[in-house]
């Protein structure tokens, strides 16, 4: 309930003593499944009821989780981050809730940071094509590359029979990526990077040269990609990265991948 959920988030907020926290949205669906006795797997999980598309079938749910994330708020830097947004008209049901959570608690007088920062998640190969439209609609935006992949190359990656396609340094998501940093940091919105990408040090300099500076990963990654950033120029990175998005071809990009993780910077 809300304030199970109230207390779960003012927790790590307390504990983060300061620092920014971000808290994802109910991100169900795909490999991810609920135990409540009415949630209903989808014939094609992946493709189906899932995430924010899931939250806004469900307003009460979706409100009552706005709520706990905001009144949370008031005890740290917290900030909201949307899953799976794919276009414009979603993202603005989503806001119309968001702002109903906030006047819902205004009218109990209870109190959040009105200045909360919401973010989306970019996953979906739309929401990179539209993402000029919805950047003024929020601070910032979060790259998740295993959907992004997933999507993009039409590969599930949990079966077996096609986890094989499955190639985050495809030329085509690798555009999608780099056409998200540049586009975001244009706007002047943070942007940055999770899933696996993100910790993987052998492409850490090759997301230094699409222009990223933020990165998100598991806490026993960090050190090895802190490392290889601290030993990397970002601004030489910038000419070898374009040339990387020039190829047309796997085997061109692991060749020249490999050729900038040789180089002494």
């Amino acid at each position: 309930d809300e304030n199970e959920q109230f207390e779960a988030y003012k927790s790590v907020a307390f504990a983060l003593k300061g620092k920014p926290v971000t808290i994802r949205t109910l991100d169900i669906g795909a490999d991810k499944s609920l135990s409540t006795d009415d949630y209903v797997v989808p014939p094609n999980p992946a493709l189906g009821l899932r995430a924010v598309r899931y939250s806004l079938a469900r307003p009460d749910m979706f409100l009552t989780q706005l709520r706990a994330i905001l009144r949370a708020s008031a005890y740290g830097q917290i900030k909201l981050l949307l899953p799976m947004i794919s276009g414009v008209e979603q993202l603005r049901a989503a806001l119309v809730l968001i702002e109903q959570a906030r006047e819902q608690l205004r009218e109990a007088n209870i109190p959040f940071d009105t200045r909360m920062a919401i973010g989306i998640m970019i996953e979906i190969p739309s929401a990179v094509l539209v993402l000029s439209s919805l950047l003024p609609l929020i601070d910032f935006v979060s790259v998740g590359t295993n959907d992004l992949t997933q999507y993009t190359l039409a590969v599930d990656r949990a079966d077996s029979d096609v986890a094989h396609l499955y190639n985050e340094t495809h030329p085509a998501v690798l555009q999608l990526i780099a056409r998200t940093i540049i586009t975001a940091r244009k706007a002047k919105k943070s942007v940055s990077v999770c899933g696996e990408m993100a910790g993987d040090a052998k492409l850490t300099r090759l997301l230094l040269g699409f222009g990223l500076r933020e990165f998100s990963m598991q806490a026993a990654q960090i050190l090895t990609v802190k490392d290889r950033v601290m030993n990397t120029s970002a601004k030489k990175m910038r000419k070898l990265a374009d040339a990387v998005l020039e190829c047309g071809e796997h085997a061109d990009i692991r060749v020249r991948i490999k050729e900038i993780n040789a180089l002494k910077m």
